[in-house]
């Protein structure tokens, strides 16, 4: 936590000038070396971490800052003060990551043209991402929205899918606001070929096995652990991979159960 306070320091003090993304691309390199831990992680989603890239752990440090400097500016002056909302926090985490990806590198203007460029045509469009596709090509690109309360969570959401479903792992590339100033994670993931749509069955065994059972909701979709919830694990989320025969999950909405935003 020392050096995440220097980091917060320089932040709050210098912005993301050239010292600063030192101190973040430097933290971040010994996340992936293995010599730095980050806190909000235990060993095993460590790995999903470092698989989602360096560019997503740089976002997420910038994330923890942002909550971090709220909750100590609604402390400041009222010992009754609450903590900030979540579109609050939400709207400081996009802001102050677009700031640090601008200085980094990372910020992709004209988005859309750029990846049909560069990775192919526009193959489907959601409400959380826009898929990019060139066929033959061993990958997908995505642009994804977040459906999350704040962009921490759907940067762990990220990291927790890849813990969960290596074989479809995520990789953040970049950042990006779209025609309607949405923000938007640029990432790849790998293209799976589809066999058939998985069956409720499969799907049940497959989370099974990771730890997780039904939570009883109802919609028979939904599913939760000791750590974390794992949600709309439908049909059209999960397949059956040609290649392995095996329920492959390429989407799903996953969160812990109890973490701040």
């Amino acid at each position: 936590m020392e050096r995440l306070k220097t980091i917060y320091e320089a932040i709050s003090q210098d912005g993301f000038v050239e010292r600063t993304l030192q101190l973040i691309n430097d933290y971040t390199n010994d996340i992936q070396n293995g010599t730095e831990n980050f806190y909000r992680f235990n060993f095993p989603e460590h790995a999903g971490l470092c698989t989602a890239g360096a560019p997503l752990i740089g976002a997420s440090i910038v994330a923890c800052y942002a909550r971090a400097s709220l909750t100590t500016g609604s402390e400041t002056g009222s010992s009754q003060a609450t903590g900030p909302a979540n579109w609050q926090i939400d709207e400081c985490q996009e802001q102050l990551i677009e700031q640090w990806a601008k200085a980094a590198g990372l910020w992709v203007e004209d988005s859309e043209q750029t990846l049909i460029k560069t990775f192919g045509p526009k193959i489907a469009q959601g409400a959380e991402a826009k898929v990019y596709y060139r066929e033959g090509d061993t990958s997908v690109v995505k642009e994804r929205a977040s459906i999350y309360s704040t962009t921490q969570k759907a940067l762990d959401a990220i990291i927790l899918h890849n813990t969960l479903f290596p074989e479809t792992a995520m990789k953040v590339v970049a950042f990006t606001r779209d025609n309607d100033t949405l923000f938007r994670i640029v990432l790849t993931q790998p293209y799976v070929s589809c066999l058939r749509l998985a069956t409720k069955e499969e799907i049940d065994e497959m989370v099974e096995a990771k730890g997780f059972h039904d939570n009883r909701n109802g919609e028979g979709v939904n599913y939760i652990s000791d750590r974390l919830a794992l949600e709309d694990m439908h049909p059209a989320n999960v397949f059956i991979d040609t290649l392995t025969s095996k329920p492959t999950c390429i989407d799903c909405i996953v969160k812990f159960l109890n973490k701040e935003a």
